[in-house]
């Protein structure tokens, strides 16, 4: 496990695993949300987001976090493994919603200088500009792509774990600085 891209729905905890992971394995972390958003929530233009994510994934050592198409195929060809987040709804609801919560009362930082705003907390109908939902509506979108992606066995060179409990990646981590 040396290029491992990390996917799942938004909420569900992959961030924080991929920075875990990264640290206990000594990979460089690419959270892809970083690279996309920029300033004021602007997004990277398609051709430079692909440019920046290749060569950020050029080396032979890292941890990629998140779930965009534009790049999927850029970083599964690279990676060696690919770590899916398939929580129950109701886990990734309450995660999504006590960390937006959290996000936007305390006015932290995320990428580039941009923060959770109040009309994106309350935008509920709009899954455009309220993550909650956003993570409520690609719930099974998530769960049933990357299912069928593992069953399909196109990518043979690949080896798939898929987490389903908040235990079992604890455990995995437990068992990763076990063996350090």
């Amino acid at each position: 496990m040396q290029r491992i891209s990390v996917v799942g729905n938004s909420g569900s905890g992959k961030s924080t695993f991929a920075k875990q992971l990264a640290a206990i394995r000594h990979l460089h972390h690419i959270e892809l949300d970083s690279i996309f958003h920029q300033e004021n929530w602007t997004p990277l233009p398609d051709h430079e987001f692909v440019s920046a994510v290749t060569d950020a994934t050029s080396e032979n050592n890292w941890v990629v976090c998140g779930n965009y198409g534009k790049v999927r195929d850029i970083i599964w060809s690279r990676a060696d493994t690919i770590v899916v987040f398939d929580f129950p709804r109701r886990i990734v609801m309450w995660r999504v919603i006590k960390r937006t919560t959290k996000r936007f009362l305390r006015r932290e930082v995320l990428w580039n200088g941009n923060r959770e705003s109040l009309r994106n907390v309350l935008s509920f109908h709009d899954p455009e500009k309220s993550i909650i939902s956003w993570a409520w509506k690609q719930h099974h979108v998530h769960s049933a792509m990357y299912r069928d992606e593992r069953n399909k066995n196109s990518r043979p060179h690949i080896h798939w774990i898929f987490f389903t409990s908040p235990r079992e990646v604890r455990d995995f981590l437990d068992s990763c600085l076990k063996k350090q």
